[in-house]
C-alpha cells in the first residue's frame, strides 16, 4: 500500500502513483509494460490475476524490476508530513529520508518497555511513563534482594519468597549431586571394566611366561643330561687311553 497522497507537499505526478492503489508508490516496481505499482499491491494482484492491472497484458511477477533512475529520483525528492503530524510533529521530509525520521519520531506511539504494561505513550513522554508505570521494576524496600513491580508491592512477601528460593536451590543441589553421583559411577564401572580387561590381559601373560620357563628348565635338563653322558664317554675314552 502506497503513501497517502494528502501526505505530499505541493503536486505528486501521476506517473509516480501507484496503478492499483492510486497512492504514491511505495517500494515500487515496474512491469515490462512500464506501469509501475508498489510491491506489496501487484504481489497482492499476481496472486488471483496473471496480467497488468493498467493494461491487461500478460504478466508474470519474475518479471518485475526495480523503478528507472530517474523516476526513483523523482520519487525520493517528493516533501511530505510525517506520519505522526496529528499528534503534533511538524516535520517536513523527503521520501527519502522519511522512515528514518519516522523511526525516530518523538510523536511516535510505542508500548512501555516494561513487560506486561499494555501502555503506549508518545516516545518523548516514554521516560516519564517509566517513572509511574505500575510494571516498573525495583529492589525490595525490606532488603531481601528480590526485584518487584510496582503493581505487586503489596502481595510481595519476602519469609515466601526466599523460602522458594531456598526449595528451589535445595532442588537444584540435589540434581547436582544426583548427576555428579551418577558421573562418578559410570567412571568407577569404565575403570572396572578396564581393570579387569587388564588383569585377564596380565594372566595370559602371566601363564605365557609359565609356559616358556617350563621350556626352558626340560631344555636346561637336556642339556644337563647331554653334558652327563659326554663327560662320562670323556672318562670312558681316558681309561681306555690308559689301558693302552
Amino acid at each position: 500500500m502506497g503513501y497517502d497522497t494528502e501526505r505530499f507537499v505541493g503536486y505528486v505526478n501521476e506517473g509516480l502513483l501507484c496503478s492499483i492503489c492510486h497512492a504514491v508508490l511505495e517500494d515500487a516496481v515496474q512491469a515490462p509494460c512500464e506501469h509501475a505499482f508498489c510491491a506489496t499491491c501487484i504481489h497482492g494482484w499476481l496472486r488471483h490475476h496473471s496480467s497488468c492491472p493498467e493494461d491487461r497484458q500478460p504478466l508474470d511477477g519474475a518479471l518485475l524490476r526495480p523503478l528507472y533512475r530517474y523516476m526513483k529520483n523523482d520519487l525520493n525528492r517528493l516533501q511530505l508530513h510525517c506520519k505522526n503530524r496529528e499528534h503534533g510533529c511538524e516535520m517536513i521530509c523527503s521520501l527519502e529520508s522519511i522512515d528514518r525520521h519516522e523511526r525516530e519520531c518523538e510523536y511516535s506511539q510505542i508500548l512501555c518497555s516494561n513487560p506486561g504494561c499494555p501502555v503506549q505513550t508518545e516516545r518523548r513522554n516514554l521516560d516519564g511513563h517509566l517513572a509511574v508505570c505500575d510494571y516498573r521494576s525495583r529492589a525490595c524496600p525490606s532488603g531481601c534482594g528480590y526485584t518487584v513491580l510496582g503493581a505487586e508491592d503489596t502481595q510481595h512477601n519476602c519469609v515466601a519468597e526466599l523460602r522458594t528460593e531456598l526449595e528451589l536451590l535445595r532442588s537444584e543441589m540435589i540434581c547436582r549431586v544426583e548427576e555428579a553421583k551418577h558421573e562418578m559411577e559410570s567412571r568407577l564401572d569404565s575403570q572396572r571394566r578396564h581393570m579387569v580387561q587388564k588383569e585377564s590381559i596380565l594372566q595370559n601373560e602371566i601363564e605365557e611366561l609359565k609356559s616358556q620357563m617350563s621350556r626352558v628348565l626340560a631344555d636346561v635338563r637336556s642339556l644337563m643330561a647331554a653334558e652327563r653322558q659326554h663327560r662320562q664317554e670323556l672318562e670312558q675314552a681316558e681309561l681306555e687311553k690308559r689301558e693302552l
